[in-house]
């Protein structure tokens, strides 16, 4: 059992899975520095709010006097975070596939192996000089 553990490790999908897992927490935390330190603060200049995240406001029943705060503002961080990120790994998806389909070759057609008998229009070997669904003779090929 041992070995068989062994073996599923070192397989080279686990390895990946292992790597992309590991940069993809270590790029996830420059996406969130990017967005709460530089974009948020850009975008700040338009809305007034240097911070997103100080954004809130309060819901609350007079007659129950407690209140709920939403902050709406560290969504919307985490909204820009993926977008962000959703579109880095569209690129990055986008420029493995036009490197993987660089390499592979065009493979020409094959030749034919059956062609279709003039009377009974049924698919039939292309050797054949006589139908086997309608029985007509076919003409030899030359």
């Amino acid at each position: 059992m041992l070995k068989e553990f062994k073996t599923f490790l070192m397989r080279g999908n686990v390895l990946d899975l292992a790597v992309g897992v590991i940069i993809g927490g270590a790029f996830g935390a420059i996406t969130t520095s990017l967005v709460d330190d530089i974009i948020s603060p850009v975008l700040g200049i338009f809305t007034g709010q240097v911070n997103f995240g100080a954004l809130t406001f309060e819901l609350g029943l007079p007659m129950f006097d407690t209140k709920a705060v939403i902050t709406y503002g560290n969504f919307l961080n985490a909204l820009i975070n993926f977008l962000i990120m959703s579109f880095v790994v569209f690129l990055i998806v986008k420029a493995v596939n036009k490197m993987m389909s660089m390499g592979k070759k065009e493979e020409a057609a094959a030749d034919p192996t059956t062609k279709e008998c003039p009377y009974c229009f049924s698919e039939i070997n292309i050797n054949a000089t006589r139908c086997p669904h309608c029985t007509s003779e076919l003409e030899e090929k030359k």
